[in-house]
């Protein structure tokens, strides 16, 4: 597993649909009835319960997509450690609402864990685990198209973020390297590299006059230099370490 669908959007509709599931699944089959509870006790479960566990997941969608956005990677680790995070939220808020005065529950946290939350897990987690690695292959990820203009009308590139390979200073232009077929083009765009760098969070500095793709790093050419996609460039020290952390 290395891809995740970063979505805010599609990952909270996707928080909602599990909690639509999990209101009908606990009005209607009520999992741990045992006769104490009228209509409105199982109203009030059942909508407590899954407004938690909407919220829990939505927690899981900011927290994920930072980790994704900094790493640009996931990982089979990153996705369980997401899906127990939010079963952790779930088991928290749930107990907490269950011992407030609304439902006033008698369990103590073992008990509740043992006879609510296990069940309740037992019936949820697979239908998370379900819409989340669907929400990938019904919703793939389109690659970003780039639209990098300059201070002139006429300054305007339009590339795929995947063919862009570094942006160089050049007083007061910049240059602009980027596959095309698989061959090197470049284009010059009056504009200032501090400006692109706010704009294309995703490069990387590794010099005062140079930004680059991670994606075409290919190696070191020595303690100094590096080699991108048919290109190197010079590193200087002060980027030096960020560049090796990474």
């Amino acid at each position: 597993m290395n891809k995740l669908n970063p979505s805010i959007k599609y990952h909270l509709l996707v928080g909602l649909f599990i909690s639509i599931w999990g209101f009908a699944f606990a009005f209607f089959v009520r999992p741990f009835d045992d006769g104490s509870l009228g209509l409105k006790g199982w109203i009030r479960i059942s909508l407590g319960f899954n407004l938690i566990s909407f919220l829990a997941y939505g927690c899981l969608v900011v927290i994920q997509k930072y980790i994704y956005d900094k790493t640009k990677k996931w990982s089979f680790g990153l996705e369980i450690g997401s899906i127990l995070f939010y079963q952790v939220l779930y088991t928290i808020g749930t107990f907490i609402f269950y011992k407030g005065p609304l439902l006033n529950g008698d369990y103590t946290f073992f008990q509740f864990n043992t006879i609510i939350t296990l069940r309740v897990a037992l019936v949820s987690l697979p239908i998370v685990v379900i819409a989340r690695r669907y929400l990938i292959k019904l919703i793939p990820i389109k690659e970003d198209v780039l639209t990098i203009k300059g201070e002139n009308k006429l300054d305007i590139l339009k590339i795929r973020k995947s063919e862009l390979i570094c942006i160089s200073n050049a007083q007061n232009y910049v240059e602009i390297f980027y596959l095309h077929d698989n061959v090197l083009h470049s284009k010059l765009i009056r504009t200032s590299l501090k400006s692109l760098q706010k704009d294309l969070d995703f490069l990387i500095q590794i010099h005062r006059s140079h930004l680059i793709n991670l994606s075409h790093f290919k190696s070191w050419k020595d303690q100094s230099t590096i080699y991108l996609t048919q290109m190197e460039l010079p590193v200087s020290k002060s980027y030096k370490k960020q560049l090796l952390s990474l």
